[in-house]
């Protein structure tokens, strides 16, 4: 037996000794890691270099001026486009695209124009007649002369393929929110008047008139969102106030009867799930047999006004079946063999050293902002792990805990730890980093037909989406040794590590159920005010009824409501769940360290005593 243990703590570290003036977290420590220490302060001073490069050579009139595909500033004095204040794009559509994120432009060809159009007109309709071509000329590329075909110009993109009714906003030509003036019906046929008078066949306008349908109802929908923020935000903020408070409730009577609420938080998000699914089936029933409502979504497509969704009845099915799973060149060839290439401004005064070095300083900039955020996260850990571990450490409660245990952790964190805090977060960061550049280099690979390519990028993705899992619980346990004993980053995770391994049923047991009570903890808070929030602004509750503002789209302050309670109640748990790590850390360390007897007594509370049949024996014979 003997043996077997000597083997076992071989494999898995070796345990804790008895040490008769360990009282807690140690105050006579050192500065670990200080070569990480300086290391992060000399990024901080490059990261202020980079801030700087980027202002000197930068344009702050980028902000707030528009620019045009080649780079000009659209009504700034002294440049050609002087008296052409406003821009316009070719197809706002593209505005949309993934890319306009990856690459912070949006791909279509844009112009300054002194104003927006105000009618709508193809192409193909201002090429058959003088005037309209004269009006339609000032929207397309400078220099444009009608030397091409219709279908020569929109291959190549000299002109946009139809115009739209438009409103300068932020000095960019956006889709009005207006009625499509001049239309008629003539029998089955659709005409309209144009600026002379003449009434004209639109029957080449219905792809144009699609694609800006779109651009309008999206843009009136961004509108009335902003209006019901405007009239329901002080409910919004009420909503997150109750959600913060049953998140505290939650927490307090956590405390004390925590083996009470388990089944309370249960029964309760049984109850929230089980009314759920019933009013889902109502409302399932009741549309049953009405006109339109077995029409599919996918039939339906998408609309601004998603009311229009809650009278179809596969919605609430899908509804029932969420909540029954929950919660589970021109001297080129280049335009002959890519039509679609055309040249695009990219920067001003010629390829210089900072042109060159842009790409590197762009993933800098990202790599330290993921190396500060972890750090900042890093602190707040260490913080709470010093003050959780003085709790468990202190032999009367609370007479021999510090008097400001909080404040006294992050002091020594800041002083003595900086640079094992830096060492945890760069691992991180780095990983992290690379996470981002296989997501960006497999959305420029999304097309590629080699399949080993696709495989082999999937597997890198998972490995370090693992990898990043497995450093963020590794340096939550290091911070919490840290925080106790004052040692390095590296010394810190071995002793964690080991310490976890050697009790590995009761780490799976612990996370299984912290897991699942912080689940339905979340769930609780989440499900109850987000229900409380259905019935307030959908004016079902009688007594609120003419206290409920009026919305254009009811899910909008539930939907946020529903969010920011998660956000909330997320927060709050992420310090329980600290505490919970923390103090088990230290069982383990009391379990190896002690024996209950007098010159060993265990350091746990009482209820953790009876609970594992441990006793002191000083307090037994007293």
């Amino acid at each position: 037996m003997g043996g077997d243990r000597q083997h076992y703590y071989g494999q898995h570290g070796t345990p804790q000794k008895y040490d008769p003036t360990f009282k807690g977290p140690i105050y006579n420590r050192g500065c670990t890691d200080v070569i990480c220490c300086v290391a992060l302060f000399i990024a901080i001073v490059g990261y202020v270099a980079v801030g700087i490069i980027a202002w000197t050579h930068g344009d702050p009139r980028k902000v707030i001026y528009p620019t045009d595909s080649r780079g000009q500033f659209c009504g700034q004095k002294g440049t050609p486009n002087e008296n052409k204040p406003f821009l316009f794009y070719f197809n706002i559509l593209k505005c949309a695209s993934p890319l306009v994120l990856l690459e912070f432009q949006c791909p279509t060809p844009q112009t300054c124009v002194e104003k927006c159009p105000s009618r709508y007109l193809t192409y193909r309709q201002a090429y058959t007649l003088p005037q309209d071509f004269e009006y339609y000329k000032q929207f397309c590329v400078p220099g444009f002369g009608k030397v091409k075909s219709p279908t020569e110009v929109l291959r190549d993109g000299d002109c946009p393929a139809v115009l739209t009714p438009s409103k300068p906003l932020a000095r960019r030509c956006l889709p009005a929110i207006e009625t499509h003036k001049g239309v008629i019906t003539v029998g089955n046929e659709t005409t309209f008047e144009d600026g002379h008078g003449q009434k004209r066949n639109v029957s080449e306008l219905v792809e144009g008139a699609k694609k800006a349908n779109v651009v309008l109802e999206a843009r009136q929908l961004a509108m009335r969102v902003f209006e019901d923020y405007t009239v329901s935000w002080y409910w919004i903020l009420i909503g997150l106030v109750i959600a913060m408070a049953l998140s505290l409730i939650f927490i307090v009577l956590l405390r004390f009867l925590a083996g009470i609420m388990i089944w309370i938080m249960i029964v309760m998000v049984i109850l929230v799930l089980g009314y759920g699914i019933f009013h889902c089936y109502m409302e399932y029933a009741r549309l049953r047999g009405e006109a339109g409502s077995d029409i599919s979504i996918g039939d339906l497509g998408f609309q601004t006004d998603f009311r229009v969704y809650l009278h179809l009845r596969q919605t609430w099915l899908a509804f029932m079946i969420i909540l029954g799973e929950g919660p589970t060149f021109p001297n080129s060839n280049v335009t002959r063999l890519c039509p679609d290439a055309r040249c695009q401004f990219a920067f001003y005064g010629g390829e210089t050293g900072y042109h060159r070095a842009l790409l590197g300083l762009q993933i800098y900039n990202v790599f330290m902002f993921f190396w500060l955020a972890n750090f900042v996260l890093a602190l707040g850990q260490v913080t709470l792990a010093g003050a959780f571990a003085s709790y468990y450490w202190a032999i009367k409660k609370p007479d021999d805990l510090p008097a400001f245990p909080l404040f006294s952790s992050f002091g020594r964190a800041l002083r003595y730890h900086t640079g094992s805090l830096a060492f945890g977060s760069l691992l991180l960061a780095i990983v992290q980093v690379i996470r981002v550049i296989l997501e960006y280099l497999d959305q420029r690979l999304k097309a590629a037909e080699n399949r080993f390519a696709k495989f082999l990028m999937t597997c890198l993705k998972c490995c370090f989406w693992c990898l990043e899992k497995f450093l963020k619980f590794l340096n939550r346990n290091a911070y919490i040794m840290i925080a106790i004993y004052g040692t390095n980053f590296c010394t810190s995770a071995k002793n964690a590590f080991f310490l976890l391994m050697r009790n590995i049923i009761r780490v799976a047991v612990l996370d299984k159920v912290t897991d699942f009570l912080f689940l339905l903890g979340k769930l609780l808070v989440v499900g109850s005010v987000g229900i409380l929030a259905f019935f307030f602004f959908t004016h079902r509750i009688k007594i609120v009824q003419d206290t409920a503002p009026s919305l254009n789209y009811y899910w909008v302050p539930i939907l946020t409501v529903i969010i920011g309670s998660y956000l909330i109640a997320h927060g709050f748990f992420s310090v329980y769940g600290m505490c919970v790590d923390t103090l088990f850390l230290c069982f383990l360390e009391d379990l190896e360290r002690n024996d209950g007897s007098v010159e060993r007594p265990y350091f746990m509370s009482s209820n953790l005593k009876k609970l594992l049949n441990k006793t002191n024996k000083k307090l037994a014979e007293s």
